[in-house]
């Protein structure tokens, strides 16, 4: 089952020592245009080339992100069927997240 976390839920936690690892699975240019702070750019096509470069995060929470939450999900999918398990979906992705917590995000 896929656990979602609002973008309300996830606000507060950022920042905090145990802050979950914020994994975006959107193209580059998505990423340079609006991006969560302190997130890893891994596009969803990448991903499983790409696995080593999350082995630091095996044991942590990761939230992974994209625009509204479905390629998420695949990556997440892609993630367990590779071992990891502390896995969450922003639900709505970072459309969401600039509506409902930081509108200096910008929108596309």
């Amino acid at each position: 089952m896929i656990r979602n976390i609002e973008p309300k839920a996830l606000a507060p936690l950022l920042g905090q020592p145990a802050a979950p690892c914020l994994l975006d699975v959107r193209e580059p240019e998505e990423h340079a245009f609006a991006a969560l702070p302190e997130s890893r750019l891994i596009p969803l096509g990448e991903l499983p080339a790409r696995l080593e470069e999350l082995e630091d995060w095996r044991d942590r929470e990761i939230v992974v992100y994209c625009h509204h939450g479905v390629r998420s999900l695949h990556a997440i999918e892609e993630l367990r069927l590779a071992g990891f398990a502390r896995l969450q979906n922003l639900r709505g992705g970072i459309d969401r997240w600039s509506l409902e917590v930081d509108p200096s995000v910008p929108r596309y």
